[in-house]
């Protein structure tokens, strides 16, 4: 017979959980396990909303497991570990993002890559190593083995980055993998959502010039004075599109609802790469003959490894690169969830968790 969340671990910890596919999250008694050798436990101060969680606390994608505590942009303030940690001491300011384990034996794992591994073990809605459940950040303590914890940057503040663990990491790393890191190059960013502001941010950072593509002819003020793109097209504008034919180099596409590839296949210049970093629900149609004809790319990214999450957060830290957030109280959340659905935020949600989650 299985144990309740209350009782699977030694420690007391509370925060909120949706119980069914309904997604309403409400007050939640669990427990996290003592900090073993290899541990970090922290208090955990904010915690971004990430639109997977909207996902998960609804099971849209059918894996939810109840009850859900989601959140993965965690960030607080150490306060134990492990007598073999080494990385990490009591007061240091950390985050854990997207993972918590691995196999640590498979390619992608020896190659930095745990994200890949096929036994990856996501920061809530998983099972961890010894059968229990993961539970996220929308809670008051967390505790992770220190290959999954990143160190925080002095220089940001701890609530405008957060969004970074999963949104910075998702748009930073294709950008580097793909070599669309070099200064001169011309990238284009469609969706200017939670992933795609920060990807305008990353790549003005690398020394690309960045046009920004969007739907909505209404977010070009935003995107050019306030990102600092350098340009900017609406999609459903042809005498525009037809413009800026064969200019860039690269795309990072960050739209989850269904859209046209064809457009931005036109866009970029021969051997030009679009990489897929959203998730829509429905397979896109893929044109190929502009693939051939340009010997063009597209692709798939999804988040980073943990080394690579580290390099994402110090280049933040470098370059002055935070989310523009909403700051909210724990108590807010479900209105904030139904914001999220209708597109209603500029440009993330961050929960305040140390100083508004009460205990029930």
């Amino acid at each position: 017979m299985s144990k309740s969340p209350e009782v699977e671990h030694p420690k007391k910890a509370f925060g909120w959980a949706a119980k069914d596919p309904s997604g309403v999250l409400s007050p939640f008694n669990f427990s996290r396990r003592n900090t073993e050798e290899e541990d970090v436990a922290f208090k955990v101060l904010f915690c971004g909303i990430c639109h997977s969680d909207l996902h998960s606390i609804k099971n849209e994608w059918g894996m939810a497991k109840y009850p859900l505590v989601p959140g993965h942009e965690i960030v607080g303030v150490v306060t134990e570990v492990g007598n073999k940690v080494t990385k990490f001491k009591v007061g240091d300011k950390v985050g854990v993002g997207c993972m918590v384990g691995a196999c640590h034996s498979c390619s992608s794992c020896s190659s930095d890559l745990e994200n890949y591994c096929p036994k990856v073990i996501f920061t809530y809605g998983g099972t961890y190593y010894d059968g229990t459940p993961t539970y996220g950040g929308y809670s008051d303590s967390m505790v992770a083995n220190e290959r999954y914890v990143v160190k925080m940057p002095e220089s940001i503040p701890l609530d405008a980055s957060a969004p970074l663990l999963c949104a910075g990491i998702t748009v930073y790393s294709p950008l580097k993998h793909f070599e669309l890191n070099k200064p001169g190059m011309h990238i284009g960013v469609v969706g200017l959502g939670g992933l795609g502001h920060v990807a305008v941010k990353f790549a003005k950072a690398f020394g690309a010039k960045v046009t920004v593509i969007s739907t909505s002819p209404a977010k070009q003020t935003e995107a050019i004075e306030h990102l600092g793109a350098d340009s900017f097209l609406v999609s459903r504008n042809p005498e525009q599109m037809q413009a800026a034919m064969g200019t860039l180099d690269g795309i990072i596409d960050t739209v989850s609802a269904q859209h046209p590839l064809l457009p931005l296949l036109a866009l970029l210049k021969s051997q030009g790469k679009i990489v897929m970093v959203g998730a829509p629900d429905r397979p896109l149609e893929l044109p190929v003959f502009p693939l051939l004809m340009g010997r063009k790319i597209i692709a798939g990214s999804c988040i980073g490894g943990m080394k690579e999450t580290q390099e994402m957060i110090d280049f933040a830290g470098k370059h002055n690169i935070t989310a523009d957030i909403e700051v909210i109280s724990m108590d807010y959340v479900n209105t904030a969830m139904e914001r999220l659905a209708k597109a209603d935020v500029r440009y993330r949600f961050v929960i305040d968790v140390g100083n508004t989650l009460n205990k029930a």
